[in-house]
């Protein structure tokens, strides 16, 4: 999770390899209207976004018992959390963090992405970091893809046992 130009959709594969679990891409479950109006340069509200978390929970639940999987998606604010975990009991999150300047970059450079940088104040306005109560870890997105994915790993790991 995390706002856009974190890394998501990279980190996200690189971890799934890591953990030999299927790969979801958080962007293929946005209905043709949502990527339209982001291409466009219209943040998308809680409305436009509910169907696209019910796709991804659906994906999440077809996982839940199995293996798991990884999905990229944004996940900025705790009300959507909590539908993708109601759907999923058990999600761990890795919040992708950065600093502005850095992601803003990132996003500039690029290619082939409906996500204009000029959305990305109104992600950063929308986020709601983890609280505590949330089982999940922080993740700076500073460095190499893989560095990212090597420190992901390592908090995930330091995350404690699920109780039955």
């Amino acid at each position: 999770m995390g706002v856009a130009g974190t890394g998501k959709t990279t980190v996200g594969r690189l971890l799934a390899d890591a953990l030999a679990l299927p790969y979801a891409e958080g962007d293929a479950f946005h209905p043709a209207a949502n990527v339209a109006k982001m291409s466009a340069g219209t943040p998308l509200d809680d409305t436009d976004r509910w169907p696209w978390l019910d796709a991804i929970g659906e994906w999440m639940r077809n996982r839940a018992g199995r293996t798991g999987g990884v999905v990229a998606a944004s996940a900025l604010k705790r009300v959507y959390r909590d539908r993708l975990r109601a759907a999923s009991p058990g999600t761990v999150f890795v919040h992708l963090t950065g600093e502005r300047p850095l992601i803003e970059k990132r996003m500039a450079e690029r290619s082939g992405h409906f996500m204009p940088t000029t959305l990305l104040d109104s992600q950063f306005d929308s986020l709601e970091p983890l609280q505590a109560d949330e089982l999940g870890v922080r993740v700076d997105v500073s460095g190499t893809p893989e560095e990212i994915t090597e420190r992901a790993l390592a908090a995930l790991r330091g995350l404690p046992a699920p109780t039955a």
